[in-house]
C-alpha cells in the first residue's frame, strides 16, 4: 500500500480549506498541495503519478462528470468531497470513476483517513453502496435521454413558443408577435403538449424553466 510520498491535490475554491487539508495530509507523509478549480483541466492533460489522488469539491465543480472522467482517464484517483451535492450528482460522479465520497461536515481526521485509504489503493465504499449509486446514475442517465428525446421532437417554431410560454406570455400575445392567427398558436401549443407529454401550459413553463441553467 503506497501512502507516504503519494501525490494528493486538493481542488477547492476556498483556499483556506484546501490549504488546511493539504497541510494535514502532509503530516502523513504525502506530497499534498491545494489547487484552484480553474487548473483542473491541466491535471487531466498530464498523466498522473503512481497513486496520484485528487480530492474534488463536488459542490463547486463545473461539469463534474466530465471532470471526473478526464481525471480518471489520466490515471488520477478521485475522492469526492461534498456538502450540498444531490445524491444523483454523487452517483453520476461515482459512475464516472470516482472512488468514493466524504461529507464536508465530517471531522478533518475522517477526511484524512479516507484519503490515505484511497491513496493506498484500498476501497472506501462497499460493493453494495457502489452498486446502489450506479443504479441511481443509470436511472438519471435514462431520464436525461428521455427528456432530451422529447424536447428534440419540437420544431424551431414550437421551441420559440415554449420560450414565450415560460416567460408568461399569453397565446394572443404570442400570435401578435409572430404575426399569425391565434388558432395557429393554439395548434402549436397542442402539438407541444403532446410531444412533451404534459397537460397544460403551466407544466410546459415549469419544464422549460427547469431546463434553464
Amino acid at each position: 500500500m503506497r501512502v507516504r510520498g503519494s501525490t494528493v491535490l486538493v481542488v477547492d475554491d476556498q483556499a483556506l480549506v484546501a490549504c488546511s487539508i493539504a497541510l494535514a495530509l502532509r503530516g502523513y507523509g504525502m506530497s499534498a498541495a491545494a489547487v484552484p478549480p480553474a487548473r483542473v483541466g491541466e491535471l487531466a492533460e498530464r498523466h498522473a503519478p503512481a497513486g496520484g489522488l485528487v480530492l474534488l469539491d463536488l459542490d463547486r465543480a463545473t461539469e463534474p462528470v466530465a471532470v471526473v472522467t478526464a481525471l480518471c482517464r489520466a490515471g488520477w484517483r478521485v475522492l469526492l468531497v461534498t456538502g450540498t451535492a444531490a445524491e444523483t450528482a454523487v452517483a453520476l460522479a461515482v459512475a464516472a470513476g470516482a472512488c468514493g465520497r466524504v461529507h464536508k461536515s465530517r471531522p478533518l481526521e475522517d477526511l484524512v483517513r479516507v484519503a490515505t485509504l484511497v491513496a493506498g489503493g484500498r476501497p472506501v465504499m462497499t460493493d453494495d453502496e457502489r452498486s446502489r449509486l450506479r443504479a441511481v446514475a443509470e436511472a438519471a442517465q435514462l431520464a436525461d435521454r428521455r427528456d432530451r428525446d422529447r424536447w428534440s421532437r419540437l420544431t424551431p417554431r414550437e421551441r420559440e413558443i415554449v420560450d414565450r410560454i415560460a416567460a408568461g406570455r399569453r397565446p394572443a400575445a404570442i400570435a401578435d408577435e409572430f404575426v399569425v392567427s391565434l388558432a395557429t398558436v393554439r395548434s402549436h401549443i397542442r402539438s407541444i403538449l403532446a410531444k412533451l407529454g404534459v397537460g397544460s401550459q403551466l407544466e410546459v413553463a415549469a419544464l422549460a424553466r427547469a431546463r434553464t441553467p
